[in-house]
């Protein structure tokens, strides 16, 4: 299981009084994203592995899925669909990418399954 380091929480978006407080919690939030981040991209990895078929890296019907999940989500947790919704399609772009790219340094590019 992964474990997330983290520095210590000073503030809430309520009780932050000053831009210096504001901008150590944003710091401390986003070193968390790239924790979180690296281990969404090393499943991408995994799923290049497991797949063993270039067609089936990009599934349209997954995507679509994960942003509904997403969105319904984010709903939930306060965070507008305005910024969740862009912000994974880009996630879920650049992951298909990525998984491409881990596709074809394991299995070679112009493999026969592709």
């Amino acid at each position: 299981m992964t474990t997330y380091t983290s520095d210590q929480r000073h503030h809430t978006a309520e009780t932050s009084e000053t831009m210096e407080q504001v901008r150590y919690e944003i710091d401390r939030i986003d070193r968390l994203l790239v924790e979180i981040l690296a281990e969404r991209q090393s499943f991408m990895d995994a799923a290049a592995r497991i797949k063993g078929d270039r067609k089936i890296v990009h599934d349209r019907p997954r995507i679509e899925d994960v942003v509904a999940k997403v969105l319904a989500a984010s709903a939930e947790a306060g965070l507008s669909p305005a910024i969740a919704e862009p912000v994974w399609r880009t996630l879920i772009d650049r992951c298909i990418a990525y998984e491409f790219g881990s596709y074809d340094t394991r299995f070679g590019p112009g493999d026969a399954s592709s």
